[in-house]
């Protein structure tokens, strides 16, 4: 088994591996934390698994046991020998040196998992990327049944947050509208090599088979990652500085249309204020 210290040690000096920070590398060391990721993932074997970042292939060895086929997008060429050599044992992995932000995920899934009845996202997230890389598939892909991810702790308490509550941002909006979000549980530092600076949480995040409400999606988003530029500002602030002073007047009637007091703050408003609020200014040609 790959995910142990001993084992990971002993690939890491075989090949003299050095980690890069700014690829956020930080390896699983511990076989109970990758054995409890597949099993909320409910791997099986009609499942397709796409993993972003095995690094040396201790999750992606676990998925394998378990899946029909597992594709994993691996953007550090140094490890792609390891991977050939740690991974020979299986013949269901197919390892893609390629950015995931680059890759077209669905022609990939149409292409690789023909045969599989469900298509997971499963992986260890690297920290500095991880809004991009949730963001990036969820806008841009439909055929992902869901995602169970290791994270940083502080993004994962913002997948789920209430709204009103600091943790509440654009991105908990976005998750909202695509998926069902369910935090599994908390991951100490000590069980990765090196150990991050920060606690790390797996979330299970399933997509929705149909929508709580409708909403234009090509410009909505947008719109609301402008709405918290300024956290500490009002809706107003923040729609003000998006659109320009000159547009004051206007920005006041659509909030008065809306029905929102213009003086709240972002995270007190719910997905239905937003949109609400989107298609009033749609209609005054506001904005995107």
């Amino acid at each position: 088994m790959i995910g142990t210290p001993k084992k990971t040690f002993q690939i890491l000096k075989k090949y003299g591996f050095t980690f890069k920070k700014s690829l956020g590398q930080n390896f699983l060391i511990d076989s109970n934390i990758l054995t409890r990721i597949v099993n909320g993932a409910e791997i099986d074997e009609n499942t397709g698994v796409i993993e972003i970042g095995p690094g040396i292939g201790s999750l992606t060895e676990a998925l394998a046991k378990s899946a029909q086929k597992v594709v994993s997008f691996e953007i550090d060429g140094r490890l792609l020998p390891i991977l050939a050599e740690t991974l020979a044992d299986y013949n269901n992995i197919e390892i893609i040196n390629q950015d995931i932000l680059k890759a077209n995920v669905d022609e990939i899934i149409k292409e690789k998992f023909a045969d599989c009845k469900k298509v997971m996202v499963v992986a260890n997230l690297p920290y500095y990327i991880t809004t991009p890389i949730l963001t990036h598939l969820l806008e841009n892909t439909t055929l992902i049944d869901g995602y169970v991810v290791m994270m940083q702790k502080e993004v994962a308490n913002r997948l789920s947050a209430k709204v009103g509550t600091k943790d509440y941002n654009s991105l908990t909006i976005l998750l909202n509208y695509y998926t069902n979000v369910e935090y599994l549980f908390t991951v100490p530092k000590k069980v990765f090599v090196p150990a991050p600076n920060v606690e790390s949480a797996v979330v299970k995040i399933m997509t929705k088979k149909e929508k709580d409400v409708h909403i234009d999606t090509e410009t909505f988003f947008d719109f609301v990652r402008t709405c918290f530029v300024q956290r500490r500002k009002t809706l107003m602030n923040n729609l003000i500085a998006a659109n320009g002073k000159d547009k004051k007047e206007l920005l006041l009637e659509c909030c008065e249309n809306a029905g929102i007091d213009p003086s709240r703050r972002s995270e007190t408003l719910t997905i239905e204020e937003f949109n609400n609020l989107h298609k009033q200014l749609k209609e005054k040609n506001i904005g995107k």
